[in-house]
C-alpha cells in the first residue's frame, strides 16, 4: 500500500448530515453543500476530518450538523 493510501485510511472521519435545504441560500452556500457531498435533505456524507472540511461546515452551520 502506498504512503498516501495508508495516510488516508488512518485519518479520522466525520459524518455530516444536511438538516435544511439550500433553496433560497446564496450560490456559495449551495456550492459548499455540493463540495461536502450533500444536496438533498437528511443525506449523510462521510468526510476526512480536516481543517478544510471543518471550515466548510463552519460556513454553513445552519444547513448541516455533525453526526457522532
Amino acid at each position: 500500500m502506498s504512503a498516501a493510501k495508508a495516510k488516508k485510511s488512518d485519518a479520522k472521519t466525520i459524518r455530516i448530515r444536511q438538516v435544511r435545504s439550500g433553496i433560497g441560500c446564496p450560490i456559495e452556500m449551495r456550492e459548499t453543500l455540493k463540495a461536502l457531498g450533500l444536496g438533498k435533505m437528511h443525506r449523510i456524507s462521510e468526510r476526512v476530518d480536516s481543517k478544510e472540511t471543518r471550515g466548510m461546515i463552519a460556513k454553513i452551520p445552519h444547513l448541516v450538523e455533525v453526526v457522532e
